[in-house]
């Protein structure tokens, strides 16, 4: 029940903000179609979300669990101290002979307690191994947790121009339904004067009922994307501005060479590849010998009365052990670690194909879409002087009004490509910096204290004793 209650409470909450309730959306799509008095630039969202975002600090509790291998690994070089203790109480009855074979009930106690100590000295390069694959795992995984801030905040990015670019579409549908409205204004008084037919009024309110639909769309995509950009950051969206590009390379050549470099998949996949081979290790060990060393002491006492007595003993002892034929078990194990490693060798290619894909893809994207900018702009400006020379044409009768809609289609058209194009470069420009590895709160500079997972690492690495730990909930 009390989860129950918590998940109610949430739900109460976040349909408050909009998130569940349609009516509760759309009213929060008319109020920041023009933005709140509170002014949000894109850092500034990247700047939350690198804090408070939870699929980042996820992945960050579960790189500081990923830490404590090295420190498991490393125990194999450690002793074990354990104590074993046991106390007893026994009754036995006897028959007396001398009492004239009456029953007599003697009641003893007795107890022992030993220690013992266990030292490895040899364990088949086990531990040397280990603690290579484990080390190996934790570099992995930073990289891995430097690939999850990257998505992270590109996710920002993508969300943030997504309200942006589709407060502006708004905005573009309403002026359209606004123009067409006027439109059909316009056409009925001329048809009540008989300059038009009614199948001019028609096609007016055919554009209209279409334009409305258009808005409504927009509107709707509008409120889901202040829903997503709420899901990562953690607020609506205030007055929004177009941002600009952080410091991309100077051509593809040096992206892909500082990709080839820095790119986080690529270096996780180049760890795992070495902790691949470390396992190789860890499977042979079980072929070969294993010796350490016991330290024993025991103290043990018969009887706890005053005619106990008592044994004590101590003793060192040192083990060896040789394994001769394991069922062909560790043979097979052997053989499975080089098959993973030799998968991790053809992967760390692949991976490496796929990373310069993806720059080629972005870089080219880019560059594309800096074109179709300057293309539409061109197209905006035209097709606005052309719906000005029909409307002018329209009056004096020499255009129809089909005319009149086609060229004010066509000036909307053109605006909203303006609008995605202008979008989409910027998303193209933050996902080459992704590509490249650059999309970190470090390299693009957000003001944040940033999140140093080395410094748990060094923390817990040669912890010998105490489970507390720090965590950020």
């Amino acid at each position: 029940m009390r989860y129950a209650s918590l998940g109610g409470d949430f739900m109460r909450r976040y349909s408050a903000r909009g998130l569940l309730s349609g009516a509760a959306i759309m009213m929060v799509v008319m109020t920041l179609q023009s933005g709140t008095g509170q002014a949000d630039t894109l850092f500034g969202a990247m700047e939350k979300a690198y804090v408070t975002n939870p699929t980042l600090n996820a992945a960050r509790a579960g790189q500081r669990a990923t830490d404590e291998r090295v420190p498991q690994a490393l125990s194999g070089w450690r002793p074990s101290v354990t104590v074993f203790g046991d106390a007893r109480s026994e009754s036995v009855v006897k028959n007396d002979q001398q009492q004239g074979w009456a029953l007599r009930q003697e009641r003893t106690e007795s107890g022992s307690l030993a220690i013992a100590l266990n030292q490895p000295v040899f364990q088949g390069f086990r531990t040397v191994e280990s603690t290579k694959a484990a080390e190996a795992e934790v570099d992995a995984g930073q990289q891995g947790l430097l690939q999850t801030e990257q998505q992270v905040l590109f996710n920002v990015v993508q969300a943030y121009m997504d309200v942006y670019a589709g407060r502006q579409l708004v905005v573009l549908r309403r002026q359209d339904v606004a123009a067409l409205q006027t439109q059909v204004t316009a056409s009925n008084e001329r048809f009540a004067v008989g300059e038009i037919t009614r199948t001019d009024v028609a096609q007016s309110e055919a554009r209209l009922a279409e334009s409305r639909n258009a808005l409504v769309q927009v509107q709707t995509r509008l409120a889901q994307d202040i829903a997503t950009y709420i899901q990562l950051v953690g607020n609506e969206p205030g007055k929004l501005s177009y941002p600009k590009i952080a410091k991309l390379p100077k051509s593809l050549s040096s992206a892909l060479d500082i990709a080839g470099e820095i790119n986080p998949r690529l270096l996780a996949q180049a760890f795992v590849e070495v902790a691949a081979n470390s396992n190789i290790g860890i499977a042979r060990a079980a072929l070969l010998p294993s010796a350490g060393l016991e330290a024993r002491a025991l103290t043990a006492d018969s009887d706890f009365g005053e005619d106990r007595t008592g044994i004590r003993s101590a003793s060192i002892a040192a083990q060896l052990s040789i394994p001769i034929y394991e069922s062909g078990l560790a043979y097979s194990q052997v053989r499975e670690a080089k098959q993973r490693a030799s998968q991790s060798r053809i992967q760390l290619i692949e991976v490496a194909r796929d990373v310069r894909s993806a720059v080629a893809q972005s870089w080219n994207e880019y560059m594309g879409l800096g074109q179709i900018i300057q293309n539409t702009k061109t197209q905006v400006r035209a097709a606005q002087l052309a719906l000005t020379g029909v409307q002018q044409e329209y009056q004096a009768g020499t255009r129809t009004t089909l005319d009149v809609l086609d060229a004010q289609r066509e000036l909307v058209s053109s605006q909203v490509l303006q609008v995605n194009a202008e979008k989409s470069r910027v998303v193209a420009g933050y996902q080459l910096l992704a590509a490249i590895g650059r999309l970190t709160a470090r390299d693009i500079g957000l003001s944040v204290p940033l999140y140093e997972p080395e410094e748990n690492y060094l923390r817990v690495r040669d912890k010998w004793i105490g489970t507390d730990v720090k965590t950020v909930d």
